[in-house]
């Protein structure tokens, strides 16, 4: 009997070991935070991609929409740390959240296992064709002119558009009207239209309104000029410095994952990123493949969270 008992331990035991080596062994679930169609969701679908066709298994997106992303995010705190359920979510999942709502039902930095940056894109200024601004200083000049009279549309309030105009103003010690609308689509629609003046947009959503002339570019975010727009000046160049602002992509488990399935969860994510077919795909829609580890995306987002912050307290800005 004791010989048994014995063999069945050690059978346990290299069951165990084998589960462990055969991760993964089922499909996993992707939460994305936010509504079918948006840049969470393309980027999850695009890394899902490749990922289902690296591990060989299904991989599932699951869209939990609401809340600025904080629903999705608190689902992904609840989930089981076993490395089959993951979200893919934006800077305002991880890095503006939790400096812009008090009672938030996640901590990133506390409750998740960061795994990887996945892709970045730069904001850019634009504006109506007619609004008479055609350069950043030529705008800073009609601010200072126009107190609170320019409108600055944004894709909704603790939006990467709307803190990015927000820390403009405080750079440039000037004043406009922040109008937010329910998406970036609406925001841009209006600005074409002439019921807004200026906004802070994702590269990819208008670089082809700014190549058609429907919206002029006065400057762009990045650190380098964007090879999409490469006549328009980053912001330094256009005399606004530390304005180097990305909207990104990152994922993200619950925290406990178990260091093996962390490792090849994260490294697997990475490899789905940098692939050359999907990363031309990321290349072609305004995006700018990261693919940071883990351990350099919390050092990011801890940056990230305590600029956003001081941005928001200076701006006393409240979620709407």
């Amino acid at each position: 009997m004791k010989a048994l008992s014995i063999l069945a331990f050690v059978l346990t035991a290299f069951a165990s070991l084998s589960a462990q080596a055969e991760y993964p062994d089922r499909a996993i679930t992707v939460i994305v935070p936010f509504p079918p169609g948006g840049a969470s969701d393309m980027t999850a679908r695009l890394l899902t991609k490749k990922l289902a066709e690296r591990v060989s298994q299904s991989v599932v997106v699951d869209n939990r929409g609401g809340a600025n992303g904080s629903i999705g995010a608190a689902a992904l705190k609840q989930a089981k740390p076993d490395g089959y359920t993951f979200l893919v979510g934006s800077i305002g999942v991880f890095g503006i959240n939790p400096a812009l709502f008090k009672d938030l039902r996640y901590n990133p930095l506390e409750d998740f296992d960061l795994l990887s940056v996945a892709v970045r894109t730069p904001n850019v200024l634009v504006a109506n064709p007619g609004f008479p601004a055609n350069t950043v200083a030529e705008l800073v000049e009609y601010l200072k002119k126009n107190p609170d009279k320019v409108t600055f549309a944004s894709s909704g309030t603790g939006s990467s558009d709307h803190l990015t105009a927000a820390l403009f103003l405080q750079k440039t010690g000037t004043t406009g009207i922040h109008v937010p609308y329910k998406g970036g689509g609406p925001a841009i629609s209006d600005l074409i239209s002439g019921h807004a003046n200026v906004s802070f947009q994702n590269l990819g959503a208008i670089a082809q309104h700014v190549k058609s002339g429907k919206l002029k570019a006065l400057g762009v975010t990045s650190a380098a000029r964007a090879p999409a727009l490469p006549d328009v000046p980053t912001m330094t160049e256009a005399g606004v410095k530390d304005l180097e602002v990305y909207s990104w992509q990152a994922a993200a488990a619950p925290k406990g994952l178990p260091a093996d399935v962390r490792q090849k969860l994260e490294a697997e994510l990475i490899a789905s990123a940098t692939a050359p077919d999907i990363k031309a795909q990321f290349e072609a829609v305004g995006f700018e493949v990261v693919a940071s580890n883990g351990e350099e995306f919390a050092k990011f987002l801890t940056g990230e969270i305590a600029r956003w912050r001081n941005v928001i307290e200076v701006g006393k800005i409240s979620a709407e």
